[in-house]
Parts: C-alpha cells; structure tokens; sequence
C-alpha cells in the first residue's frame, strides 16, 4: 500500500512532466543494477499520489521479465512470502516480480500467483483493484496506462479494474479506505464498482475477512482525512453489518431530539468522529470517538428514545469488539474508557467529590496524563457532535483538568514517609487526594 497513507486532502491533478520526470530517470536502480537489465516500472500508489499532487512516501516497483535468481544475483535481498518481492540494496524500495493471480478459494489468501518471467506488465496491472492504482509510470516519464487510471483520477472516480475484482474481499475495505483518504479530493465511487461490492457481501465473501486485515484497513481509514466516509461507503453496499456490526445496529435508533436534533444514534456518532477529526489526528481518539455510544444499539426499544445505562453496555461491547478484531491494547483502553464514563465528564459539575476521585482513578490521570487529554477530546466532540451544537462551549473540559491538577498535586512519596503504618499508605493518599478535590470544589463553588 505505498503512498496511501498520506492524509493531505489537498489534490492538484496533472501529469508529470519536467523536473518530477527526469528525478525518476536518475533513480538508483531503474534501467539496470549491476549489469541487470531491470526492465522495472513504478506502480500503485506513487504513481497515483504523484498525479494527484499528493506526498509519495514509498515507491513499489515491477519488474518484467525476469526471475528470482536474477535479482538475488543481483544483490537484491528477498521479503515476499506468497510472491517474489525484493528490496533495493540501496534505495530499499520494494521491486515485485511481475505476477498474475488465479482464485483458488475463498478470502483474500485463496489465490494462485503466477510470477513467471513471462507475465507482462499489462498482465500484472489487469489484477489490480482500481483503475487509479494500475497505472505505470516508465523510466522516462511515460505512462503504461491500459485500464485509463487517469482518467479516473481526472473524472474523480474510484472503478474497479476487472470483474476479477469480487475474488477479494479485502478490496471492499480498501474502496472505502480509499474514500476517506480521497473524498475530500472529489472522489466518489463508480455506481458498477458500488454493485459488485454489494455482490460481494450478498454472496458472504466478506465473511472470509480477516481481523488482521479488517483493522489494518480501518485504523488506515481512521488515520485519513474523512473516516466518515470509511463508515458510509460500507454502509452503502451493505457490508458495514458485516465488518462493524456493532456500528452498523446504532443507525435507525433514536435519542431524545430535544437532546440530539440529528435523532439517529447512528449520525450522532458520525458527527462525534468528524468533531474528534478536528481536534485530534490520533487513531485512538477518532475510534473512541466512532465507538463512543455503542450501548444505544442494545437498548431495548420499549426504553427508546432513552438509553439508560448505555455507557456500561458500551464498554462491555468495545472490549468484545477489540478482542474480535485485535485492537492494539492502546486503543481498546481509550474506546473502553470513552464508552464507560463520558457521561460522567458531562456531568462533572454535579458529581460528588467521592464519584469524581472514582473517575481520575479510572483514567489513571496521575501516570497516563495523554490519554486523558485524549479522553477529554472524546467527550468534547460527543457534546459538540449534535446538529446544532457544534460550536456549543465545553466547560467540563477545563474544570476536569483543574480537578486532575489537583490530584496530581499530591506527593503520594511525600504522604507515604509521613505514614507510619505501611498498610494504610494506599488509604492515605487516596484521602489526602481527596481532599484535595474537594477543595478545588469549594474554591469553584462546585
């Protein structure tokens, strides 16, 4: 996925000529290496990047007509495991044979990878997922464009290549990623492309998705310009029930309209995740965000429009929903968290001393302080996260930091040499912390 994690949303599509061009000519290893004729082409994503005006961080080669033994004799060292791909001795690049692929069973594992030194260069493109990442670009400048990728990014579009592409389950993921990360560019996606998605799910081959991929694809989605449209585009073609079922339940529940003009459980929590994008470009903060509220979609209707103990329910559904798909323990805890006690940080001025300490207790304020913060951003893009409300000030969040202030202020070593029974050392910080609350309280009239 070279290149696809750039997340300027700033697009100035045109072709490569002069300086960008010639740069590529001098590029240490294309035309040949020590006596090899590479016969190499740049793909994918830097190509794609570079014709959209974007940042290219990582180029990824083909390399038509030749075999593993050349490249090794070459000096390039072998990585691929379910096809030949080499790094550069220098550059480092990735140079992948040229291959085509023959489904053999279901998922995106059950393929047939054909690397000879036969397969062609259109061969290779043909077996690509969008128009817009099989292009080529030549030493030279020009292009080998057989599937009219460039007119795509022109038109704005998102098209699949081949019909070839319903025998992955992956690609449904990563068209949405791709409208993420590109529809603040224009992009949309083609209405034939939607189809065969929407094939794909009716025929259960996202079943066969993997948890690996499904967070590899929406952490890339969450770290875009747009995670929105990550959610939307699944949703379009039907494959968000299967992916993110637990999300996918939230549209079609109502709130309070008095509380939540937008109603739907579902828009509210879209609406938190472009108010936490604003704010913050942390993955973990933009899935606490989108993950925020997941009880409302297990409240029982009779209790609708209300969802009482919703919070607890959430917290319950994050820790099984990143144990499904493996979340790195960092995120599972923010989005647990977020789910648990947001509520409370609304209802911060009201709150006893006692259920405040409970609170910085849990969100460990004294040795995570950047999680809080990130906590916090949470909370303030639920409150603003509302038709209506989006500019609405969020004091909670000043007077949550004046009370953690004060409970780090505490010398926890300090108050344990002052105390002469061991045991009770826990106890009296605790209350010396206490105390301390309740004093920024007085002082606050709170």
């Amino acid at each position: 996925m070279a290149g696809d994690d750039a997340t300027s949303a700033e697009c100035t599509i045109g072709p490569l000529y002069g300086r960008q061009a010639r740069s590529l000519q001098h590029a240490p290893g294309v035309g040949s290496w020590k006596g090899l004729n590479m016969n190499a082409y740049l793909v994918g994503g830097a190509v794609r990047d570079r014709l959209l005006g974007l940042s290219v961080t990582d180029r990824d080669w083909v390399v038509v007509g030749r075999t593993p033994a050349d490249m090794i004799d070459a000096g390039f060292r072998p990585v691929g495991k379910d096809f030949p791909v080499f790094l550069h001795p220098e550059t480092h690049d990735e140079y992948a044979l040229a291959r085509t692929e023959r489904k053999s069973g279901p998922g995106y594992r059950g393929f047939v990878v054909n690397a000879d030194a036969s397969v062609t260069l259109e061969e290779d493109l043909s077996r690509r997922d969008l128009t817009i990442n099989a292009i080529a670009m030549h030493e030279d400048g020009s292009f080998i464009d057989p599937y009219n990728g460039r007119g795509d990014i022109e038109a704005r579009v998102l098209r699949h290549v081949s019909p070839a592409f319903i025998e992955d389950p992956v690609r449904v993921l990563r068209v949405a990623r791709f409208m993420a990360r590109l529809a603040p560019c224009g992009f949309s996606v083609a209405e034939e492309t939607r189809s065969l998605m929407q094939d794909m799910v009716a025929t259960g081959e996202l079943e066969h998705l993997v948890a690996e991929r499904v967070w590899q694809e929406l952490e890339g989605a969450l770290a875009a310009p747009a995670p929105r449209q990550f959610i939307d585009t699944l949703r379009s073609c039907g494959a968000l029930g299967v992916v993110l079922p637990e999300v996918d339940r939230l549209f079609g529940v109502p709130q309070p309209a008095e509380h939540h003009p937008e109603i739907d459980s579902g828009e509210h929590s879209l609406l938190v995740l472009e108010q936490a994008v604003l704010r913050d470009t942390s993955v973990d903060t933009r899935l606490a965000a989108l993950l925020h509220d997941l009880g409302k979609g297990t409240t029982p209707v009779e209790q609708w429009p209300r969802h009482p103990g919703h919070e607890g329910r959430g917290a319950e559904i994050v820790i099984d929903l990143a144990e499904r798909l493996r979340f790195p323990k960092q995120a599972r805890d923010l989005a647990t968290l977020s789910a648990r006690y947001h509520g409370q940080a609304h209802d911060v001025e009201s709150l006893r001393a006692t259920t405040i300490a409970r609170l910085l207790e849990a969100l460990d304020v004294v040795r995570k302080p950047e999680r809080f913060e990130r906590f916090l951003i949470v909370c303030e893009a639920d409150s603003r996260g509302r038709l209506g409300f989006e500019d609405r000030p969020y004091p909670q969040a000043a007077i949550l930091r004046l009370l953690a202030e004060s409970w780090r202020s505490v010398d926890a070593g300090a108050v344990a040499k002052a105390t002469s029974e061991k045991a009770r050392i826990p106890e009296t910080v605790r209350n010396t912390r206490l105390a301390a609350l309740r004093g920024v309280r007085v002082q606050n009239g709170n």
